[in-house]
């Protein structure tokens, strides 16, 4: 698949790194200069941007969290006039007050070219037709991942997320060859298909750029596998810039390529804070090297990755991050056993005739904890031979506890009893915090 930006995506890691500690004392100074709140964090700390004389000095620098956007809401981090600040987004603000980003001409420019950058890994090229089934408003995706397409010299069908039907019908009409959205949408569309017996000759897709959630190799299989594709995963925060932060190359399985030259990216300890290893699992913490309305330093993600700086088979030189196995807040712990929503969605899209549809009880019962899996299972299996349902439930039961290593019930619900995930919407529900639980 081709390469957007050879010079930027292969460059030699000497070179690569001089780059980014230029761009990094650059940004010291930028905020230094132009963002009381970031000049009050460092004079906590004792520091100046003089202090930074190479990447390891990173880690002496104070995180941001998301916290810090929404009490500085909606313009007080920003590091230019509200003026020079031609494009807004936002959060949804869902569960406080929204966080806001801006972008300069020349952010926009950067932000057009890594989506580029991950989208030409995906496979796409300028002739394909792109439809963009993500929601189109404040958030970042849909413009993000439609102005690279468009970079690209792709045509685009800015669609918006919809009903899988209606998905379909563009898709056939337009003759769209590259799906864009989340990968539950793309299963949704894809067993709309299969329930209409709409044969995949009758559509041209070849790529599909997904993203925005979590998703296991098992979904990404399915997905390809009714759909006639080949699914990418991408990465991308909306405080930091939006999507185009990383994305897989053609070695799917190794990883999302980072866009190094543009953001400098830590993995550490959701606890400690201390910066892990190559190889071991932790928070993405991302810094922006050439933001101008709004950089960030040590922005805590909250996704959990691991980074591998191994070279890749695709000639890019890049570091790359493991696909986002879930969020620090996603994260619940039962019994000392820490278990990802990413865990059980492998263990239910493993077992033959489940999707990954559904959603973790946890509770406490006279002083113990408790986990109930409550799973979407298909009409036919529910009102067929009831020893089948028995045993496709004592199956899901044991692979989720020889996986977990823990005690678990499994409860079998009706068809369209989940709600299908939206983005990063939670899948678990805690009834321990009305007691005072630690979690």
């Amino acid at each position: 698949m081709p390469i957007w930006n050879p010079r930027a995506e292969t460059m030699a890691r000497a070179e690569l790194e001089q780059l980014q500690l230029e761009r990094l004392q650059a940004i010291g100074n930028r905020i230094w200069e132009s963002v009381p709140f970031y000049r009050r964090r460092f004079e906590g700390l004792g520091l100046m941007p003089e202090h930074v004389r190479s990447l390891d000095d990173l880690r002496l620098l104070p995180f941001t969290v998301k916290e810090d956007l929404r009490t500085g809401y909606p313009y007080d981090l920003f590091a230019v006039p509200l003026r020079e600040v031609v494009r807004i987004h936002g959060s949804s603000g869902t569960t406080g007050r929204p966080t806001v980003v801006g972008y300069t001409k020349n952010d926009l420019r950067h932000w057009r070219e890594l989506v580029a950058r991950v989208l030409s890994a995906g496979g796409m090229t300028k002739d394909d037709v792109v439809q963009i089934a993500f929601s189109y408003g404040l958030l970042t995706d849909a413009f993000g991942l439609h102005q690279g397409a468009e970079e690209i010299g792709a045509s685009v069908i800015p669609v918006s997320a919809g009903r899988p039907e209606e998905q379909i019908g563009i898709m056939e009409d337009f003759r769209t060859t590259a799906l864009v959205g989340t990968p539950s949408h793309a299963l949704q569309i894809a067993e709309m298909l299969e329930k209409r017996g709409v044969a995949r000759s009758r559509l041209h897709l070849r790529w599909g750029i997904l993203g925005a959630e979590p998703w296991s190799e098992a979904t990404r299989r399915k997905i390809e596998s009714l759909l006639g594709i080949s699914a990418t995963d991408n990465y991308g925060i909306s405080e930091v810039m939006g999507p185009g932060v990383s994305g897989e190359c053609e070695n799917r399985k190794r990883g999302l390529h980072i866009n190094e030259d543009h953001f400098l990216c830590e993995v550490v300890d959701p606890e400690s804070g201390e910066v892990l290893p190559p190889g071991e699992t932790g928070e993405l913490v991302i810094t922006t090297l050439t933001k101008e309305a709004l950089p960030i330093i040590r922005y805590r993600t909250g996704d959990l990755t691991a980074l591998d700086p191994e070279p890749c088979g695709c000639g890019r030189t890049l570091v790359r991050m493991a696909r986002i196995s879930g969020r620090t807040d996603d994260m619940f712990v039962v019994g000392g056993v820490k278990v990802l929503p990413s865990q059980i969605e492998e263990v239910i899209s493993g077992v033959e005739g489940l999707e990954p549809r559904y959603v973790v009880v946890v509770d406490r019962q006279d002083g113990a904890d408790t986990v109930e899996v409550q799973v979407e299972v298909p009409g036919a299996l529910l009102t067929g031979d009831v020893r089948h349902l028995l045993s496709t439930q004592e199956l899901v039961r044991q692979r989720l506890e020889a996986a977990l290593g823990l005690g678990v019930e499994v409860k079998l619900v009706e068809p369209r009893t989940i709600a299908p995930s939206e983005g990063r919407t939670q899948k678990i529900i805690d009834r321990r915090t009305s007691e005072g639980s630690d979690f």
